[in-house]
Formats: C-alpha cells, structure tokens, sequence
C-alpha cells in the first residue's frame, strides 16, 4: 500500500471508530453537557500520525455528528472541533517534538489545560447564540458548569489516551500497518499507569455525584 492510499485509509479508519465511539458512548455530565470517548481515538491517531491527522479526523467526523445526531447545527459543529483539537492537536504537537513518557505526560497535561481555556473562553462568546441562554446567565454557568465539565472531559481523554497508547501501538506494529521501533522494550510505568486509573475513577466518581446517582 502506498503511502498516501495509507493515510486515506488510516483517517477512515480513525474516522469511523471516532464517530462509532461518540454514537454510542455519550454521557450526561451537567445540564445539557455530554461527555463521549471520540478524543481519546482522536488523540491517540495525533500521537501516533501526527497533529494534522488529529486536525483532519476531528473536522469530519464533527460534520458527520452534525448531520446526524447533533441538534447544535453549525455552531455545534465548530464548538467540537475547537474543543477536540485543542486538546489533540496540542498533545501531539508536543508529543512530537518530545518523544518520551515525559513528553506524553507533558503533551496530555498541556491538552487538558488548552482545551479547558479554550472552551470556557467559546462558550462564554458563543453558547449565547446556539443555546439561547443570555450572556450574563451563561457567565454564571461558568464556574460552576463549564469548568468541570470540560476538566472532567480533559482528564477522563487524558487518562484513556495514556493507557490505551501502548497497546494500540503494539497491536499496529505486530499486524504490521506500523514499522517496528527498532528500540527495546520499554518498562511499564505502574505509578503512571496506577494515576491515570485514579483519575478515571475521580472522574466517574464526579460525573456520579453531579448526576444525583451518589
């Protein structure tokens, strides 16, 4: 397979499981807020091919959400889009330039940080307009909605792209859709991997306690 047949079919591929997962695994967090799980295989195809296959992947599949299971029009469209590649695309950015755990860590980190900015800053701008809430209403959502919501968001895409890395990896390696390292093994890192199961328990615990269930 040629390279560029390669890259259409890898951006299908991520295409499909992104939008399959978002389908599927929305959860109601606060208010009108959904989480679903479409960042970490966004995420994941970033780390593994690149920032721009993040940036491509996260546009069409938020057109095709659009046209079938969103009701936030076009304007939903594009607050996924910012929302998915600011975490994404910032992880992968920095993960390719550091190339290590700790870029990882550093890269995933910087994602949260980005995509938690960036919407608090939009859906102070924009949510006015598609949710037909008054500004000064949607300033008090903030705080008190916004902010945890889109922490909650950013650590659960976090934890999940963290943990899933070296096994999809491995998996593509040993079906050989990706060249071997050419490197040893590397040890796993239990306290890393034993963090990011404690923040995806943190974060069902409060998804939980926000919903009324604890």
């Amino acid at each position: 397979m040629n390279s560029k047949a390669k890259r259409i079919t890898t951006i299908a591929m991520l295409c499909a499981v992104s939008y399959a997962v978002m389908a599927v695994g929305r959860v109601p967090v606060v208010l009108f807020l959904k989480y679903d799980p479409k960042d970490v295989i966004i995420t994941l195809g970033g780390l593994i091919w690149g920032p721009f296959t993040a940036f491509i992947v996260s546009v069409i599949v938020s057109f095709i959400e659009m046209l079938s299971v969103s009701d936030t029009g076009i304007i939903g469209c594009v607050m996924n889009i910012l929302s998915t590649c600011a975490f994404a695309c910032t992880a992968s950015i920095i993960y390719k330039k550091w190339h290590s755990l700790a870029g990882a860590a550093a890269g995933l980190l910087a994602g949260c940080l980005a995509m938690t900015c960036v919407m608090l800053i939009w859906n102070y701008l924009i949510t006015p307009f598609y949710m037909g809430y008054p500004r000064e209403a949607v300033a008090e959502l903030l705080l008190p909605a916004f902010l945890p919501f889109n922490l909650i968001k950013s650590g659960l895409n976090a934890a999940f792209t963290f943990l899933l890395y070296k096994p999809v990896i491995t998996a593509l390696r040993k079906s050989g859709y990706l060249a071997a390292s050419g490197q040893s093994p590397r040890r796993r890192h239990v306290g890393m991997i034993l963090f990011s199961v404690a923040v995806i328990l943190t974060c069902i615990l409060l998804i939980l306690s926000m919903n009324g269930i604890l």
